[in-house]
Formats: structure tokens, C-alpha cells, sequence
């Protein structure tokens, strides 16, 4: 009987229902509102439950779910590509900023923000089809190291937010990146990285044709997939308002207003970088991730404000 007993009780201490969902978080206030907004909109019995057909959860992914310091990670492949482009057409640096680019002047390039940004991807990214544009941005991950931390990029993932993913997917939601970022860009990695398919990504695009069996990229911009056009990328490619939205600057605030202003249980997650010693503190003042808006309405609005210094035990993936 002593045997017996002993086995069931370790059976329930190892059972998923009683195990930590979020073990790179701290215990605190923030991970707990979490944890109780996923178990009542998933209880059957709880008045706040939610069908499974629309658990859906939509999360940026530049300093959400990886890093983007000093520079977007994309801007940085756009970089490498655009220099070798240059040397061989120097005609295509038609601005400033593409000068600076090309000549890896980032002071300059990050002072032009997201439509300088724009403007590199539109040069950099195109005259090839997706799939050897695809081919090419996993060949630079492998080989591609960041200026300060010497990591891969693909590396730089925040361990708590992948368990926050897995965590939400194992209670039926569906996890959708929404991104300013390139959405070819995103789609070569986010299944490896995140577990996120291809087609639950959402992200700015370009202008693409159809040539003799593959679909070529094309200069120029079609969608801004960042602020105002998150939420109408989401109502395009999802078609229903989600419940969950999670982002980390101003350029989300249009996102999380979006999904918490619909009827019924809503939670918006805004990681605030405050975490200078394992990764990098940052928020009203700068060029990538200014956090203004999100911190000053963001706790009236209800909104959990991740601390990444307070709330996260863990930064990166060991």
C-alpha cells in the first residue's frame, strides 16, 4: 500500500496540470495574472470560457520575441546583402540612406527608422524568388554572429516567451506572429525557432509576380505591417479580433488597444527591457522599441507590464 501510495504521489507532483508552465518566469503578480487568464478562459466551468476556434493570440516579434538591438536583426542581413549588391551596381544607392547602409554607417540608418528601413529591404530583398530568398536568409543565421553578444541570431529568443508559446498552444490556443518585420523574412525561421508555421505569420510585404514556376520578390512596398497596420493585417489574415496580443514598444499600441477593446476576456503583454546586465535597457528614449504610450496608459488599460529584470529568471535559451 506504502509503495502504491508513493507512486501516485509521484505521478501528481510530475503530471502537467500541477508542473510550471512558465518556469523562466519569477514568481511574481505579472506571471500569475497570466497563468489565471489562461486557466479561465479555458475552463469549461469558468463564466469567462472561450471555444478553442477563437483562442487566438498575436505577438510581435522584434524585442518580443527575439532581440532587436543595436538594430533590427533583418536590418542587419539587409546590411550584409545591400554591401554586396552595391559593389556590384553601385547605381542602386539612389539616397542617403542607402549610401549610409552600404557603407555600414548605423548611426544613420537607425536614425531613419522604420521607413528607412523599408527603404533597404526594398533594394536588398529583391530579384529573387521566396524560396531562394528563404534559402538565403537561413544561410546567413547559420553563418551570422551579433556585434556584442556573438551569438546567433536565432539564438537571441526569449526563453520565457517560447514557454509562454508553448504553454498557450498546449491550452488550444493558436499563436500568430505580427510583425513590422518582413514576412518572408520571419517565415524561414519561425517554425525552427518559435514552432510558429509559416502561415501563422503575419508581417510587411513587398510587391511579388509569379515567373515561370516561382514567385519573385519585386522592389518596393506593399503593406507596413507595424502600428495602425497591425490590426488590419490581422483582420485580413486572421479575421477575428484575438485575445491575447503581446509586443513590447509603441509601434504595438495599436495591437493591444485592438485585441482588449473587443467584448469579453482580453489581455494585452507589453515586455518592457529593463535588463541592461543580460540583455539591454530600453524604453521612451531611442531608435528601436521606444515604449512611451505602452507605459503610460498601458496600466490603466490593464495591461500586464513585463518587468525583463523583475519578471524573468532566465533570459536566453541555454
Amino acid at each position: 500500500m506504502r509503495g502504491l501510495l508513493f507512486s501516485a504521489a509521484i505521478c501528481l507532483a510530475t503530471s502537467p496540470a500541477l508542473s510550471d508552465p512558465l518556469p523562466s518566469w519569477g514568481s511574481t503578480e505579472n506571471k500569475s495574472t497570466i497563468i489565471s487568464f489562461v486557466d479561465s478562459v479555458t475552463d469549461p466551468t469558468s463564466p469567462d470560457y472561450v471555444t478553442p476556434a477563437d483562442r487566438i493570440a498575436v505577438f510581435d516579434n522584434d524585442g518580443t520575441l527575439w532581440g532587436e538591438q543595436p538594430v533590427y536583426f533583418q536590418l542587419i542581413y539587409a546590411l550584409d546583402r545591400l554591401k554586396t549588391k552595391a559593389e556590384a551596381d553601385p547605381s542602386i544607392l539612389t539616397s542617403d540612406i542607402l549610401r549610409a547602409a552600404a557603407e555600414g554607417d548605423l548611426e544613420t540608418v537607425a536614425a531613419g527608422g522604420v521607413e528607412g528601413l523599408l527603404e533597404i529591404l526594398a533594394v536588398s530583398h529583391s530579384g529573387m524568388s521566396v524560396e531562394a530568398f528563404q534559402d538565403d536568409v537561413r544561410a546567413w543565421l547559420d553563418e551570422a554572429r551579433h556585434p556584442t553578444t556573438d551569438m546567433r541570431y536565432d539564438a537571441m529568443i526569449y526563453q520565457p516567451m517560447l514557454e509562454l508559446l508553448s504553454y498557450l498552444r498546449d491550452e488550444g490556443f493558436q499563436t500568430w506572429i505580427v510583425s513590422g518585420g518582413g514576412v518572408h523574412f520571419i517565415r524561414a525561421f519561425a517554425e525552427s525557432a518559435y514552432n510558429i508555421p509559416p502561415e501563422q505569420v503575419i508581417g510587411s510585404a513587398g510587391p511579388t509576380e509569379y515567373v515561370d514556376g516561382q514567385v519573385m520578390k519585386l522592389p518596393g512596398i506593399d503593406f507596413v505591417d507595424d502600428k495602425e497596420g497591425k490590426p488590419v493585417g490581422i483582420d485580413s489574415r486572421i479575421g477575428k479580433r484575438p485575445i491575447i496580443a503581446g509586443g513590447n514598444s509603441d509601434g504595438d499600441f495599436a495591437m493591444l488597444e485592438y485585441t482588449t477593446a473587443g467584448d469579453g476576456p482580453r489581455l494585452g503583454i507589453l515586455v518592457h527591457h529593463t535588463d541592461a546586465e543580460r540583455e539591454f535597457a530600453y524604453d521612451r528614449e531611442g531608435h528601436i522599441g521606444v515604449l512611451n504610450r505602452g507605459l503610460d496608459e498601458g496600466p490603466d488599460r490593464g495591461w500586464v507590464i513585463v518587468d525583463m529584470a523583475r519578471d524573468w529568471e532566465q533570459v536566453w535559451p541555454e
